[in-house]
């Protein structure tokens, strides 16, 4: 009988066919291994599968093995493990720049990382989730080449949108160019956010990338910022990516609430005791509504000591929302 072309892919064949159906509660016999394979118009007998399994496990590959009746092949781990993949998921689907449509292409991807009986549990859990999400189908080839002009050091120009009361997104400032250079990205409060050097306004600016279009890689050099950015403290003392001014802000907490500043602003906050069951927090801070805003949140108990004009600040924010109601 003449062998198949397929039958050179038969090696191939048993890793995708182990990968896709076997895990320690479906381990394959040798004699259903066969039959799969058949289904590729691949011929094995069971005695060659042994051999197979032992170049597989030779290769790399975690091929497992179970005696006894029930037992079989089966394959040991694989690239992530189903909690990650549950863990990645839950990060794609909770995203909210990732549009629907990219969400579900991405979840599809990683499914494939899993064999079928855990990727049911997967799309079970993808439509568990309902989350407000993206319309800019194109956000990830934006990421993209704003990594690439970082890494090519290059300007980028794109037009910047913002909403209209359609709920559509319309360019900002007629339609011009926005051009930059790009510093880095940030996530921040479940959004993408570019971090980049405007040279005209001698500032350092953000955008929502899902607000940008258009966008082009120039041929110019990026220009950097006459001071360096620390980028591991940048996000930390932004809030909502609303610019404003940095400052060296003192909080007055209760010390069993000490958590909440650690949660917001890391690990690198200096605390100083004040009286018995009570401490001060200093660290930095932009100013900004948002930042305000969110010190309302958090309950009389925290509250801002000094500096003056952020003291200043608190209370026109609140004084300012009041009046509102």
């Amino acid at each position: 009988m003449p062998r198949s072309f397929n039958q050179k892919l038969k090696i191939m064949y048993l890793r995708d066919i182990l990968y896709k159906y076997s895990d320690e509660e479906h381990p394959l016999s040798a004699e259903q291994i066969c039959t799969m394979l058949r289904d590729h118009d691949v011929e094995a007998e069971r005695k060659s599968i042994y051999s197979d399994m032992e170049m597989l496990a030779t290769y790399g590959l975690d091929i497992m093995k179970l005696n006894g009746r029930d037992g079989g092949f089966f394959m040991g781990s694989r690239e992530f493990e189903l909690a990650e993949l549950k863990l990645l998921i839950d990060a794609v689907m909770s995203s909210k720049f990732i549009t629907k449509k990219k969400s579900e292409q991405l979840v599809k991807k990683l499914s494939s990382f899993a064999c079928d009986y855990d990727a049911d549990d997967l799309k079970r859990q993808l439509y568990s989730i309902n989350r407000i999400k993206g319309q800019n189908e194109s956000i990830l080839y934006t990421v993209d080449d704003i990594n690439s002009a970082i890494r090519l050091n290059r300007k980028i120009s794109f037009k910047y949108c913002e909403w209209g009361i359609d709920i559509k997104l319309y360019p900002k400032k007629n339609g011009a160019d926005y051009e930059v250079s790009p510093i880095t990205l940030i996530w921040d409060d479940e959004y993408y956010y570019l971090v980049a050097y405007d040279s005209a306004a001698g500032i350092i600016k953000h955008y929502r990338v899902d607000k940008i279009k258009d966008i082009v890689i120039t041929g110019s050099r990026r220009d950097k910022p006459s001071e360096k950015v620390d980028l591991s403290a940048y996000s930390g003392k932004m809030f909502g990516m609303f610019g404003g001014k940095s400052v060296k802000v003192c909080f007055e907490c209760p010390d069993d609430k000490i958590g909440i500043l650690i949660d917001r602003f890391g690990q690198e906050i200096k605390i100083t005791s004040k009286k018995k069951g009570v401490v001060n927090v200093h660290t930095e801070a932009v100013l900004s509504s948002q930042f305000y805003g969110w010190v309302a949140s958090v309950g009389p108990d925290i509250r801002i000591i000094s500096p003056s004009e952020a003291v200043t600040g608190m209370k026109g924010f609140l004084k300012d929302n009041l009046s509102a109601y």
